[in-house]
């Protein structure tokens, strides 16, 4: 109880700590094109295209793969032929419940199906299917967090207006060369939910770390891979400046965003054209433009000035969509068959934000490692299960995590399951540290060799690669004399005073034991060869 109090009075005293900082970071944001931009508000929301983890389309039982043959996973519905009817995805359905509660929305337990017209050559039926007048799910949060600087965590949040479930449309290939365009229909139907988010957001950081948080929580509910570079996370960002005390300005929205890096920078560049403009007696056209990543600007696609009539109608050919909780569900329904939102809720796993405060409460690792654990898909057990097995504390366990592990995975380009290294062989090295067989040095060339190869442990490799810490006294004090009599320099600026350079022999000794060696015994025997020296020298 005591160690939990303590705990929570450090993470408190790091969010008053984090505030202080952040004040300052504004502060000193404030020169002149600081002072500029103070004058402007920015608005920035969001829509997030997820789509949903099913084997099959939301309303036909087409397959979905990445990367298949172009038109090859197209039934009769994708191909919108006449007297073909949909059927919905019931799985779709409890992934989009299920992130609902996740964001804390409240479940509509009645929604219906809505058609939107438009018209466009990957959308061949003429109109897509989405949840316009009455959606599954309204009204909730997102809680993220914004990283300000390196050791730094601001708590933010930011309101969800809406969840709507909606199939996605096909793909469209241009041939500049020929000017012909193809149409590849795999894509077309694959189950979708968006997010639509009010417009709390100020800045591309803000979008940014909001996004990131929510591909999180997709991935950790498993409703979505949320696979920004494949598609299936794609964002709108609806951006607009205004003065203090005035109504929100014309917005634009950047469509189709298929990275948060990217995110930020084209929220941050239109922010800033928008503000040039009106500055220069400019006026914000209300129109739909595209991120250019190369030259990292927004380019002009389409203009929205006249209000383009969807023609919203509804869904002729589904019926509601009925939801059930435990007090509504009737006795002769089989409940399998049903999607019941108290079920669902039951098997919500531990969200991201909630698995953080536990990671700082219960190992006392800083709240920014409690973040690069949880970014690595795979990377918190790998972390609790070294925990387990190794006597190292979990702060030093940590270090080695994220800098040395994590270090690996990044060279080699290997997700956590990809990695040669198993937890218990982590833990092995971390045990043979703490119990004095090899040296902090050694450890990480075990890590390397065991990387490399692949069935041995890291007792093996101690012994195949002879790592061990050097333990004999007398071997030890040879290694330090030769040190002491290869350096005369070094030892006469030792006998005048000058001690830090002492480190530089306890360096070389390092490098002729091949970091076998203990560094503070090697201190010790250095300290007591130089210290016989002097004496030597004084009776002469």
């Amino acid at each position: 109880m005591m160690a939990l109090c303590l705990s929570v009075r450090c993470v408190k005293a790091l969010e008053n700590r984090t505030w202080r900082c952040l004040t300052a970071f504004r502060r000193s944001r404030q020169s002149d094109a600081g002072r500029q931009d103070g004058r402007w508000e920015r608005v920035v929301g969001l829509e997030v295209h997820a789509q949903l983890c099913s084997k099959s389309k939301l309303f036909s039982g087409s397959q979905v793969q990445f990367l298949a043959p172009p038109n090859s996973l197209v039934s009769f519905l994708d191909a919108s032929l006449p007297g073909t009817l949909p059927v919905l995805n019931k799985h779709c359905v409890e992934g989009a419940v299920k992130t609902a509660l996740a964001v804390n929305c409240t479940i509509n337990k009645r929604s219906t199906f809505d058609r939107k017209h438009y018209f466009y050559a990957d959308l061949p039926v003429g109109y897509q299917i989405t949840q316009h007048r009455c959606p599954i799910a309204v009204s909730g949060n997102l809680a993220y967090n914004l990283c300000v600087g390196k050791r730094h965590v601001i708590p933010k949040f930011v309101r969800i207006k809406q969840i709507q479930l909606e199939q996605d449309s096909g793909k469209s290939f241009h041939d500049d060369v020929r000017t012909q365009t193809l149409i590849d229909l795999n894509r077309s139907g694959i189950g979708l939910i968006e997010i639509v988010m009010e417009p709390d957001m100020c800045c591309g950081n803000e979008a940014e770390a909001a996004v990131r948080e929510l591909q999180l929580i997709l991935r950790t509910l498993g409703t979505s891979h949320g696979n920004m570079s494949e598609g299936q996370l794609r964002v709108d960002a609806n951006i607009s400046v205004h003065r203090p005390g005035e109504p929100y300005g014309v917005r634009t929205e950047v469509k189709n965003i298929n990275s948060a890096r990217f995110l930020a920078r084209a929220i941050d560049y239109e922010i800033q054209r928008q503000i040039e403009i009106l500055e220069n007696g400019g006026k914000i056209l209300n129109e739909t433009r595209a991120f250019d990543y190369k030259s990292g600007q927004t380019i002009f696609m389409r203009d929205k000035e006249r209000k383009q009539d969807y023609r919203f109608m509804p869904e002729p050919n589904l019926p509601p969509l009925i939801i059930y909780d435990n007090e509504t569900l009737p006795s002769n329904v089989n409940p399998h068959q049903v999607v019941n939102i108290d079920y669902i809720r039951e098997q919500l796993p531990e969200l991201p934000n909630v698995k953080r405060r536990r990671l700082v409460e219960k190992y006392g690792i800083l709240v920014e490692h409690s973040f690069t654990l949880m970014n690595e898909d795979g990377l918190v057990q790998f972390f609790e299960s070294v925990v387990e097995q190794t006597q190292a504390s979990p702060k030093k366990v940590i270090g080695w995590v994220i800098n040395d592990f994590v270090a690996l995975l990044k060279q080699n380009n290997l997700r956590v399951n990809q990695s040669p290294i198993r937890p218990t062989d982590m833990s092995e090295i971390l045990n043979l540290l703490e119990n004095g067989c090899i040296t902090s040095f050694s450890a990480k060339q075990v890590l390397t060799e065991l990387w490399k190869n692949k069935g041995k442990t890291a007792t093996q490799v101690v012994e195949l690669k002879e790592l061990g810490l050097i333990k004999d006294q007398k071997k030890l004090e040879q290694m330090c004399q030769c040190v002491i009599e290869d350096h005369p320099e070094e030892v006469s600026e030792i006998q005048k005073g000058n001690w830090k350079v002492i480190n530089k022999l306890i360096g070389q000794v390092q490098k002729a034991s091949r970091g076998r060696t203990s560094p503070t015994l090697v201190e010790a025997t250095l300290e007591k060869k130089l210290f016989q020296r002097c004496n030597h020298r004084n009776e002469d």
